[in-house]
């Protein structure tokens, strides 16, 4: 392409965005939405941990393309609603079996045939993941591991941890997903997951 040619694309991007209700940056945009995106997955999937999940998932899509993406609040709501239906329909799949009642010659067959257990070499897949997870929690700052910890071991939602931080619920979103973005990229060099 000419020098001619990339300046117009740049311009035209340049005019797009500032069409744009100030979306400059990932922060902003997450700061003004993600609440707003929070009710409406709520809605539409009924528990707040999992819209939380949701909400976090559309941001870190759109962090990963937020260059190509001309028209980010209309992509997140989309990405949003997609993912939420998604979620419902996986778990409409999904029905709680009954046990049936059990007579004791039944029962004993069943537990001979079926063995919980992991494979050895399940075993030592799950715990080589489990230790390069750690390491990659290394890799982060105080405050981030204490936000992960919070999130994933003590199951807290986005308010308690605020709460509990003393950082406002945006900042807590916010900084869990850098966090997040951060081990998957380490995660990433080690070969675990694809970048």
């Amino acid at each position: 392409m000419t020098q001619d040619v990339i300046s117009k694309m740049a311009a035209a991007r340049s005019d797009d965005a500032a069409q744009a209700p100030g979306w400059g940056t990932m922060e902003e945009l997450f700061a003004a939405l993600e609440s707003p995106l929070l009710g409406y997955a709520l809605r539409i999937v009924g528990d707040r941990s999992t819209a939380e999940d949701l909400v976090q998932e559309a941001f870190m899509k759109l962090h990963a393309q937020f260059e190509d993406v001309r028209e980010p609040e209309r992509w997140l709501y989309r990405t949003v609603h997609n993912l939420a239906l998604n979620h419902r329909r996986d778990n409409a799949r999904m029905s709680q079996l009954t046990p049936l009642p059990a007579d004791s010659s039944r029962e004993s067959c069943e537990s001979n045939a079926t063995d919980e257990s992991p494979l050895p070499d399940e075993q030592i897949a799950r715990a080589e993941g489990i230790g390069l997870v750690r390491l990659s929690l290394k890799t982060l700052d105080k405050r981030s591991r204490e936000i992960v910890h919070l999130k994933f071991n003590e199951d807290l939602s986005y308010a308690e941890i605020s709460k509990r931080t003393g950082l406002k619920t945006g900042h807590v979103g916010y900084l869990l997903h850098h966090a997040l973005k951060t081990i998957a990229v380490e995660l990433a060099k080690t070969g675990m997951t694809k970048p």
